[in-house]
């Protein structure tokens, strides 16, 4: 698979850069900016960033373990094979693929004790983190309008939400974000990068290339602002009008039991919305002026590292149809396991 991913990510980046690849001159010019890259990481030699480096890699594989446990637990349980149910795997494959994206290549690096990264190798990780952060963003405002017609609409959430509506729900994430992570990571890179090509990260993240770019960027921040904008404030905004239609039908709802369960349905997507926009605000928002390198290292660890490691913890912990179904498949392995070894 990354290799895969090597070979179209060289393609792009052959074909957008002919003046590059073809013209003499050109490559004279932007040999530089070719040149591999250095990630300083997040880590030294030292006795506390060690075990600051073990606790990531353990928080790494509780990420990878338990979204990979959700994504087979809703592929193996029939009763989860429903739309809300294919929109949460897909957003544990988003958390899968974003915390695959960038903790590997910091773990090989600080163990190898090298910090170099290729221009085509920096280039395809900035596209893949970028895409996978816009299409949950985008994912967890598609999703909220499940919650909307579930609980607004239950009788006719069949019709609202059918497998035809939770497939394009999906196709919309990913296409669209991956549409808008392309031409960034198209246009970025074609500046010229000058001087030592150090990047102050532990991945190549946005703010962090762009602070070694020789040419002037105003314009290019404006758009990457207005991005932004789209792809954090407005799913902000269409889950904040979902939800206050939700309030509205539960504070109507004369049973005491129906306004916890519809308050049940609704807290773990609330609780992973809450962490993974606040965490985009904090991350993408800030005008520059008031970012600092401990801030840009730290926010981008618990975006990248810890709200994926919780995300499926959330969804397990407080749904219980999951929970149900986990145990119904560890029942289904006992007694499978029992009947093999006394027939």
């Amino acid at each position: 698979m990354l290799s895969s991913s090597f070979l179209i990510s060289h393609f792009i980046f052959t074909s957008c850069f002919p003046s590059v690849t073809e013209n003499g001159k050109m490559w004279q010019r932007n040999q530089t900016s070719l040149a591999d890259f250095i990630l300083e990481g997040l880590f030294d030699d030292s006795l506390a960033q060690r075990f600051l480096f073990i606790l990531i890699m353990v928080v790494f594989l509780i990420a990878v373990s338990g979204n990979t446990l959700t994504i087979l637990l809703i592929c193996a349980d029939p009763q989860l094979h429903t739309p809300m149910y294919f929109l949460l795997s897909q957003h544990s494959l988003m958390d899968l693929m974003h915390v695959s994206t960038t903790i590997p290549k910091m773990a090989t690096n600080y163990l190898s004790g090298k910090k170099s990264i290729t221009f085509v190798g920096c280039a395809t990780q900035h596209f893949f983190y970028l895409s996978l952060g816009g299409a949950e963003c985008l994912l967890l405002a598609l999703m909220s309008y499940d919650r909307y017609a579930a609980i607004c609409h239950p009788l006719h959430y069949t019709v609202l939400m059918n497998r035809k509506v939770g497939l394009m729900m999906a196709a919309i994430s990913w296409l669209g974000a991956s549409i808008n992570s392309l031409i960034h990571t198209v246009i970025l890179m074609h500046f010229h990068f000058c001087g030592p090509q150090n990047i102050r990260h532990f991945y190549c993240e946005f703010p962090a290339l762009v602070k070694l770019v020789c040419e002037d960027i105003t314009v290019y921040e404006t758009t990457v602002f207005i991005s932004s904008v789209l792809l954090i404030l407005l799913p902000i905004f269409v889950v904040s009008i979902f939800y206050a239609f939700i309030l509205h039908s539960v504070i109507q709802m004369r049973s005491a039991g129906s306004k916890r369960n519809a308050f049940a349905t609704c807290s773990s997507h609330l609780t992973v919305v809450s962490l993974s926009f606040g965490a985009c605000i904090f991350s993408y928002m800030r005008p520059r002026s008031k970012r600092t390198p401990l801030q840009d290292k730290v926010a981008p660890v618990f975006y990248s590292i810890i709200t994926p490691t919780l995300n499926p913890l959330i969804y397990t912990l407080q749904n219980k149809d999951v929970a149900k179904a986990l145990r119904r498949v560890l029942g289904r392995d006992i007694t499978r396991r029992q009947q093999l070894w006394f027939p």
